[in-house]
Order: structure tokens, then sequence, then C-alpha cells
């Protein structure tokens, strides 16, 4: 599918840079179905949209957040099926979004942690200097 000239669009180096990834784990999420098929320009060389970079912010998003791999490819499944699996997307970023509330409350835990020993170090080197 050739993409229009007069749409944005981007090489895989500078879809890559605009959103964070390496060249190769972009590659990588196309191999694993993250990213449906890209445009190519009439050399046949991938040219991305504004929406396949979009797509992208996402997945980099749900990456970064934990989202294991296998749901974000069942996510992309479902939503190359349309809006009839809406309930299910919404469903499976529900379930994402619990695991990601436990981790940050997880993570304020460890925060207080920190600041206790921090302060007792700081107390300590107070009394010793």
């Amino acid at each position: 599918m050739d993409i229009s000239t007069r749409e944005m669009s981007l090489t895989v180096g500078e879809a890559a840079e605009r959103v964070g990834l390496t060249t190769y784990t972009l590659r990588w999420y196309e191999q694993e179905g993250l990213v449906g098929r890209v445009g190519r320009d009439s050399s046949g060389r991938r040219r991305y949209t504004e929406s396949d970079v979009n797509w992208l912010f996402l997945l980099t998003r749900l990456r970064r957040t934990g989202m294991p791999v296998r749901d974000m490819r069942r996510y992309a499944e479902l939503a190359r099926h349309g809006d009839n699996t809406l309930g299910a997307r919404r469903a499976l970023f529900e379930a994402h979004r619990a695991r990601v509330l436990a981790r940050m409350a997880e993570l304020e835990e460890d925060l207080k942690v920190l600041e206790h020993k921090i302060d007792a170090y700081r107390r300590a080197e107070e009394e010793s200097g």
C-alpha cells in the first residue's frame, strides 16, 4: 500500500526516534504483531504516519507501565477487530490499571523505606561531623 505524499510520513529511524525506541525495537514490535501493516513509499520502504506514531506511543506507554508483551499483542489483535471488541479492550486496560496501581503502592512503600534510610544517614553524618 503506497501512502499519500500529502500525509506526514516518517522513515523507520525517524519514527523510532520520535517515540523513543531503537529501530531494532520498532522492527521487533512489528515482528511480534504489535504494529499493523505500515505503509510503503514508491520504493517499498516503510513510512510511518501520524496514526502509526500515535499507536507506537501507546505501545511504549503500555510497555513502560509493565504490560506483558502477550497482553500488548492481545490488545493489538482486539483493536484490529474493530468496535465489537471495545469491552474486551476496556477490560484488558482495567486489569492492567489495577496492576499498575498495585505496583505504584508498592513503590510508595519502598520510597518510604529509602526516605527513612536517607534521614538516618543524614542524622548520623550531622552527629559525627
